[in-house]
């Protein structure tokens, strides 16, 4: 199961546990989204990784080895779970027990909150060859302001630790062995807070943001699919997977 749901106490623990990396492919998105609505009775969620990596982001071995088929299929889904994190009524926590790169930091943003404890945060696509889904671009709209997108996305850089910190990519350092307690920790204080006027202000936090993609994200979709199904972009994945993974 790629996507694993526990609770502890009012909290609801969400953990990636999806190969290598625990990364985004069309099963582990479709199971977040799952997994989110059975937790949408909990007072909040911690969203946290197996292993030492929180998420590696998108799972480019099913790109390199399923094409523009693939793809096709692949970035509504991907869209759609970032979203469902997004959207999420309740306080969400980011646990980040390792490495949080390309979807796996859209997936951190789209917390209320990132505690840190090991490895690094940055989004790397643009190194990839591809550009963002609409939806994940606005994350991080969200999360760190456009003043900062162009240097967060251009150089595709990853910062750890208190680099992370001072970059405001976390919210919080913890030790790797007490990341997860910590996280629950958070998310239980923030779970305590009246529920409807909590979910009132984050609504009203997020609703440029989710407004902004309602609005275009039926016309710049079908840009990003184009250009993640060009010949170019599927060759610089071969590429990178060629390199990197194998």
């Amino acid at each position: 199961m790629p996507i694993t749901l526990d609770s502890h106490r009012d909290v609801a623990v969400l953990r990636i546990d999806h190969g290598r990396g625990n990364t985004l492919d069309t099963a582990s998105c479709r199971e977040l989204v799952l997994r989110l609505e059975e937790a949408e009775q909990a007072r909040a969620v911690v969203l946290t990784g197996t292993g030492g990596i929180f998420c590696a982001g998108v799972d480019l071995k099913r790109i390199d080895e399923g094409g523009a088929p693939y793809v096709a299929e692949f970035l509504p889904l991907l869209s759609d779970a970032f979203l469902s994190v997004f959207g999420f009524p309740r306080p969400v926590v980011a646990a980040l027990n390792g490495h949080a790169i390309a979807g796996g930091a859209v997936l951190a943003a789209a917390c209320d909150h990132r505690v840190l404890g090991a490895g690094t945060i940055g989004v790397t696509e643009l190194l990839v060859g591809v550009p963002f889904p609409l939806a994940a671009l606005e994350i991080l709209r969200c999360a760190y302001g456009t003043t900062r997108l162009p240097s967060l996305t251009y150089p595709g850089e990853t910062w750890g630790g208190p680099e992370a910190l001072a970059r405001g990519l976390a919210d919080e350092l913890a030790p790797p062995e007490e990341v997860l307690d910590r996280a629950i920790a958070v998310a239980a204080r923030l779970g305590e807070l009246p529920a409807e006027p909590f979910t009132h202000t984050k609504a009203q936090i997020r609703q440029p943001f989710h407004e902004r993609i309602a609005e275009y994200r039926h016309s710049d979709d079908p840009q990003v699919e184009r250009m993640w199904q060009s010949a170019e972009a599927l060759a610089a994945v071969k590429s990178y997977v060629d390199r990197m993974l194998r």
